[in-house]
């Protein structure tokens, strides 16, 4: 898979957190990280708003593992289809999700809300700009579980990239935190 161009890259810190104001405004960061390769530089840069696409690379590293998997989703920008916070559903799979984590992955069975701005009814309770949440229950309120970018919530809110997943996940309990990268093509 060769993506053209790149959005950004970010670890798990607070920078690109769920509520970050740099998921709804223009303003870049850390310019030069973007050229330093697959590296712990986070960055964000004028291609999240300024750069039409038709796949989305979504990657993360874990240690010195690499995994990516990409999504088929055509937009004017990344911008366009996070900015405004409103859902909207991809199709990977919650399998596909997992992979990007590896057999360390684990997720409630219930809910499975993937895609742009995946969040539960409650606020306080699992989201992710791009991901998967998922829920004990069958249904999408209090999510306790979730693998994504620009993430947050329940059970560990500082958690921004990766997988957090408690209270009767498949693969029991995790906080797995990753550096991740998203490039569109």
């Amino acid at each position: 898979m060769i993506c053209q161009y790149l959005s950004f890259f970010f670890s798990c810190q607070a920078t690109f957190h769920y509520n970050s104001g740099y998921w709804n405004n223009k303003t870049e960061y850390n310019l030069p990280g973007g050229e330093t390769g697959f590296d712990s530089q986070e960055t964000m840069l004028p291609t999240y708003w300024n750069t039409s696409f038709l796949k989305i690379c979504i990657g993360m590293r874990i240690g010195q593992k690499m995994k990516f998997t990409v999504v088929n989703k055509q937009a004017n920008s990344l911008f366009s289809v996070i900015a405004d916070g409103q859902y909207r559903a991809t199709s990977l799979g919650r399998n596909t999700w997992k992979t990007l984590i590896g057999p360390d992955a684990s997720l409630q069975l219930g809910c499975n809300k993937e895609g742009f701005n995946a969040a539960c009814t409650y606020s306080s309770y699992s989201k992710a700009r791009i991901g998967i949440v998922g829920n004990e229950q069958n249904d999408c309120t209090t999510c306790d579980s979730r693998i994504g970018f620009g993430s947050g919530g329940n059970s560990d809110d500082s958690n921004t990239c990766g997988n957090v997943a408690f209270v009767i996940p498949d693969n029991g309990d995790k906080n797995i935190k990753a550096m991740g990268y998203i490039l569109v093509q």
